[in-house]
């Protein structure tokens, strides 16, 4: 019983960043949870955890050590689930990290949908547009937009995410429509900051290529959600996601242009661990995201 309860404090450590935090939850002093893991530390022979003052992070042996507790852990909540309740139900803490602009359009509204199905699941949606380390901060998956980097995450592709040029209806009175890539030169268009990513180019597709084009306008803003109120004030062109401005194509308030030139979608996914087995919450909840994300009419 001493063994399991240390693994499950070194899980719970590992998730809450902390030992004051994992004591807090338990309802117990610092100094218990402290001595716990120096005695899981001592038994197995090496460093799990390196703390400071200031931050606790993973060792090498940590990180692959908290795979197989999680495992573990999860294991045994079904099997306890299953012979208690008479079948399997999912349980625990689940901790998501997505993009803060497309995280608040469509994740977090699908978080109190999940919770009413799975009342004895609690989650906590991180909301920023750095990207988090997922073993080092524990967190259980990511939704992430665009290309993926290598590494040693497993991804789950959720949806399509299509960028589209896009202008108000009063602004295409004033200016008129952009017929090819080149009269983007014509036009005032709504950029993103010298410092943020897109910077380098609005992308589409030209003669079977992918294309950036450099563009230039009045105002720019490192904000994506500025720019789109912009495009919607009729002050300009703005390359935008159709997660963003589907809902105003389909409502008449923005007007899609340069179709012909579209590039394809990239892929809207969530990124998780590797693990022999991933925790129920975790995959009912990967699972609810990609059904929902996965309904045609959910996009317009």
């Amino acid at each position: 019983m001493a063994r399991f309860r240390q693994i499950e404090t070194f899980v719970a450590v590992a998730a809450r960043g902390s030992l004051s935090a994992a004591a807090q939850a338990e309802g117990v002093a610092p100094a218990i949870i402290g001595r716990r893991i120096d005695a899981l530390e001592e038994r197995l022979g090496v460093k799990l955890l390196l703390r400071t003052t200031r931050k606790l992070t993973l060792t090498f042996e940590g990180s692959a050590f908290l795979e197989d507790c999680q495992r573990i852990i999860h294991d045994m909540q079904n099997a306890e689930a299953s012979v208690s309740a008479g079948g399997v139900k999912a349980s625990g803490h689940l901790r998501v990290s997505a993009p803060a602009g497309f995280g608040r359009r469509h994740v977090a509204p699908l978080v109190p949908a999940f919770t009413a199905a799975h009342p004895d699941v609690s989650i906590t949606l991180d909301l920023s547009d750095r990207t988090v380390d997922l073993v080092n901060e524990g967190f259980d998956c990511a939704v992430r937009l665009g290309a993926l980097p290598d590494s040693s995450l497993v991804s789950l592709r959720l949806g399509e995410n299509r960028r589209v040029c896009v202008a108000s209806p009063d602004y295409l009175a004033r200016r008129g429509a952009p017929a090819t890539l080149a009269d983007l030169a014509r036009h005032n268009c709504l950029a993103l900051g010298a410092s943020a990513n897109q910077q380098r180019g609005w992308t589409f597709q030209q003669e079977g290529k992918t294309v950036s084009i450099k563009v230039s306008g009045t105002m720019e803003c490192s904000d994506g959600a500025v720019l789109h109120e912009w495009c919607l004030g009729g002050y300009g062109l703005a390359w935008r996601s159709w997660w963003e401005v589907g809902s105003d194509i389909v409502a008449g308030r923005l007007v899609n242009v340069l179709e012909a030139f579209e590039a394809p979608p990239v892929g809207i996914h969530a990124v998780f661990p590797q693990r022999r087995h991933l925790p129920l919450r975790v995959r009912l909840f990967l699972d609810f995201v990609k059904h929902t994300y996965g309904r045609q009419e959910y996009w317009g």
